[in-house]
């Protein structure tokens, strides 16, 4: 017989039950009250009628919660010991609150009994510290505990959580992945603890080997390549791919292997075995068995239920014919996938809730008869267009531009091209853009939902430096949501200048002190009056160029060269004596100032993805002892032009283009008025060629000959993209395509206009030194290569392939990645123009979009061919601004 004092304690742990012992408890007399009676464990229990009841340790509960969910309730008669606290103690341990629970006998009197529960909660959470963890990982782990500051802990949710951590890493690749949770106490707050995660990841475990069995028609390696993420690790072919082996990765690939095999009509095919063991600590072995079955064929196809169009119309459309391979992903791609797929048929003429179903009607031997059941529907009409997460601009702006409207029956062709434009108006992050039809087949609506991110599209350029020749640099400002009629309304400023209207609006500053300034400022309406895209261009710009003082260069280099020659330890000292302050030359100068007005409209035929463009300027040329201009040094010209263009752009996103394409054809020509004169020109033009000797007679014959410039100028531009991945997945690898060509002619075959010529070769930037030419970019060669002075060109040809793949997508920021390779030259003459003979260069480069700042970017390119006696060679180019 055991003597127990004070209490009784229950403890589901020790697997107490009711009847493997009985306490003898002995009151003093059968009716006095006996407080922490003595108890004594005996065979037989006795009966008590509970009195009261009492609970401890737990100050943030309710009393009558803790008694409620343990069952006993004062006035229940309860054998001591016995199933009903035994019970209690159990639900207590199951909530996993507590990490003590008693239940003990306070006092006793005749049959009454009086109880405490006493209870010792879980401690909670202070923080979280982690080990062994990048920050970028942390924020992740976080996420997908949802663990917050005071929860409390149970062993479940420590157990649950190192799963949850487990389960992360092993889809990075660590499978090995150890992870220790432990608890330290926080002195600063009562029954709280820290929660310390330490992490090591151990290595990734990669595939060492792939077993396949069974497979006949597709071979290892066919099956191999067909898995995209369980790549072995000695495969050299997928040397850039995954190699670590993750189980929901190995679960797709199963998937696409079975679609493979379905693609290739064996539509009962089926992996019957797949396993996983481990090779070593940081590799494992694949095993997969398939059962191929037989080929299918289509034997028919039969269309029930269309009455809106004609069967033969769809068959048409599906692209797919009896006695050809029963391939499924080709059926489930012409059903409802493709862009003209047979659904696109119904949705983009309003017939939203229509459904086409495949069913295998008849399967004979290896020949399937294919019912396609079509349930039409009514057509929907869109009730709402919603606009949200729009703050930047009108939003009569963004709904003139959309192609879905109230009231118009529904087109998901209308629906994606309301897509792509808001896209090109650049002032939404098109990579974050939701569109999301809300159907309600009850009425036969829908409701169109945009969901939009704003970025911002403004650009600021400042740079200012200070050199021998002073101050240098460039201020340029563009404003891309101008409001021009809110310019004198001050109160609808949205900041410190009027925007809203989508309109845009530059003024830009460019200085090398006295050597060269240039000044420009444009404005631009792409729909003038708001009603019509029809756009408005205006601009103005002026530039003044300094020459360099011939002495400079006598005196300077010529003479430094020489005493490199006799003495070549006074050549430093000699160019010491010069500074480059010097060489300036107010008498060589060249100025260009002009003015251009455009007027621009989206046309309708052959499809509204065209536009036209007429563009009306004049410019002024005047050049005073201009030693950099083969034709031309002293006089005055000026050119009056009539430019026309038709373009075509269906690019998907302005920044990062996954597919789409962009041509334009541009015709610009001034007057051909000497076809009209009475004037000698071929005389002219011979004085004033160097073959006259006499300076002064030849510079009066140019100023004539070149008062009024005359020329045409044809240019053709043309890209292309083409996704080679997922062209709705965030890492597209994009092809791009590019064909240009530009000649230059003259009416007059006397007359060779000096100024609009091509300045071919290197990184396409313009400078301070392309006097009145056009710049074209030809990596892998020095600027200008092509087109050095006395030989300009007059006709230039160029074809380029590009790669891109996307490093960083983000509203304000873009990162790609190019490989390219390019062909192209230049000539003195239109005639001499030839696509096939060309130089070759080849590079790889990145761009970053940042959002005010515009395009930035940086080429390393090889040029493989001579020009002008000189290789192109290595050519590091650095790019600002984006090419069209």
């Amino acid at each position: 017989m055991k003597h127990l004092k004070k209490t009784l304690v229950v403890l589901l742990c020790l697997g107490i039950s009711a009847g493997a012992s009985a306490l003898d408890i002995k009151p003093a007399s059968a009716v006095d009250t006996v407080f922490n009676p003595d108890i004594v464990y005996s065979p037989i229990p006795k009966t008590y009628e509970i009195a009261d009841i009492r609970v401890s340790g737990v100050p943030s509960s309710d009393d009558y919660l803790i008694i409620g969910y343990s069952g006993l309730s004062v006035g229940d008669r309860i054998d001591i010991p016995g199933e009903d606290i035994t019970g209690a103690v159990k639900r207590f341990w199951r909530q996993g609150l507590y990490s003590k629970v008693q239940i003990n006998v306070d006092k006793i009197a005749g049959d009454k009994v009086w109880l405490e529960i006493a209870l010792e909660q879980q401690p909670r959470m202070s923080n979280m510290t982690f080990t062994g963890v990048k920050s970028g990982e942390k924020k992740d782990i976080e996420q997908r505990l949802g663990m917050v500051s005071g929860q409390q802990l149970t062993p479940n949710i420590i157990s649950q959580a190192k799963k949850i951590i487990e389960d992360y890493y092993a889809k990075k690749g660590f499978k090995n992945a150890a992870i220790k949770i432990t608890q330290q106490p926080d002195l600063s707050k009562e029954n709280h603890v820290i929660l310390n995660v330490d992490v090591n990841k151990n290595s990734k475990v990669k595939v060492h080997k792939i077993y396949i069995d069974g497979n006949e028609v597709l071979s290892d390696r066919k099956l191999k390549r067909t898995m995209k993420k369980t790549n072995e690790n000695s495969d050299l072919l997928k040397l850039f791919s995954q190699k670590k082996f993750v189980d929901r990765d190995f679960a797709d690939d199963r998937t696409r292997i079975i679609d493979k095999y379905n693609e290739l009509g064996y539509r009962d095919a089926k992996i019957t075995h797949d396993s996983v063991a481990k090779y070593d600590d940081k590799s494992v072995d694949v095993f997969l068995t398939v059962d191929e079955g037989k080929k299918y064929y289509i034997s028919d196809i039969e269309w029930v239920g269309n009455t809106v169009y004609p069967t033969e119309t769809l068959n048409a459309y599906l692209g797919m014919y009896p006695g050809e391979t029963y391939n499924q992903k080709m059926l489930k791609k012409r059903l409802s996938e493709d862009e003209d797929a047979v659904s696109s048929l119904y949705t983009d003429h309003g017939y939203l809730f229509s459904t086409i179903i495949p069913i295998e009607e008849q399967v004979h031997g290896d020949s399937i008869a294919l019912q396609m059941r079509v349930i039409e529907g009514p057509q929907a009409r869109i009730n709402k267009v919603i606009i949200n997460g729009n703050d930047q601009l009108y939003e009569k702006v963004i709904r003139r531009e959309l192609r879905v409207r109230p009231g118009d029956l529904f087109s998901r062709a209308e629906l994606m091209r309301s897509a792509r434009e808001i896209a090109a108006s650049g002032h939404f992050d098109p990579e974050t853009m939701g569109i999301n039809p809300q159907p309600d087949e009850a009425n036969g609506t829908v409701d169109i939902v945009f969901d939009l991110e704003s970025k911002a599209n403004d650009k600021v350029q400042l740079s200012f430096g200070w050199g021998q020749t002073g101050v240098t640099g460039q201020v340029a400002l563009s404003f891309s949501n101008f409001s021009m009629k809110n310019l004198f309304n001050p109160g609808a400023y949205k900041g410190i200048i009027p925007r809203g209207d989508g309109q845009t609006f530059s003024i830009s500053a460019q200085t090398n002190a006295k050597y060269y300034q240039s000044y420009n400022i444009s404005f631009f309406d792409p729909w003038l009056g708001g009603n019509r895209p029809n756009s408005l261009s205006v601009s103005l710009d002026y530039s003044r160029s300094t020459g360099i003082n011939s002495s400079f260069y006598n005196d300077n280099w010529a003479n430094a060269f020489q005493n490199a020659i006799y003495n070549q330890y006074t050549y430093n000292t000699n160019y010491s004596q010069y500074a480059i302050q010097d060489a300036y030359d107010p008498n060589k100068v060249l100025q260009l100032a002009g003015v251009s007005l455009g007027f621009g409209t989206r046309l309708n035929w052959p499809d509204d993805y065209f536009q036209f463009q007429a563009q009306l300027a004049y410019r002024w040329y005047y050049l005073k002892n201009w030693d950099y201009l083969y034709y031309m040094r002293n006089g005055t010209s000026n050119s009056l032009t009539l430019g026309l263009t038709l373009s075509r752009t269906s690019i998907d996103n302005p920044i990062y283009t996954r597919r789409g394409s962009q041509f334009s054809v541009d015709l610009t020509m001034t007057p051909p008025a000497s076809l009209f004169g009475k004037r000698n020109w071929a005389k002219l033009s011979e004085e004033a060629s160097y073959s006259n000797q006499d300076t002064e007679s030849r510079e009066a014959a140019r100023s004539k000959f070149y008062r009024w410039i005359e020329y045409w100028k044809l240019r053709f531009k043309s890209k292309t993209f083409t996704p080679l991945t997922d062209p709705d997945g965030k890492w597209t690898l994009v092809l791009m395509t590019r064909a240009d060509f530009g000649l230059l002619g003259s009416f007059n075959k006397h007359i060779k206009t000096p100024f609009e010529t091509f300045y071919f070769g290197g990184d396409g930037m313009t400078g301070s030194y392309t006097y009145a030419t056009e710049t074209i970019s030809m990596r892998g060669y020095e600027n200008g290569q092509f087109t050095p002075s006395g030989y300009e060109g007059y006709a230039y040809g160029k074809f380029t392939l590009e790669l891109h793949f996307p490093f960083l997508l983000q509203p304000s920021t873009t990162i790609y990645a190019i490989a390219f390779a390019e062909a192209g030259n230049a000539w003195y003459d239109v005639k001499d123009f030839s696509p096939f003979n060309l130089k070759r260069s080849a590079g790889v480069g990145a761009r970053v979009y940042l959002s005010v700042l515009g395009y930035l970017g940086i080429d390393w390119a090889y040029g493989f061919d001579k020009v002008w006696g000189q290789r192109g060679g290595s050519q590091i180019h650095f790019i600002l601004g984006q090419e069209f």
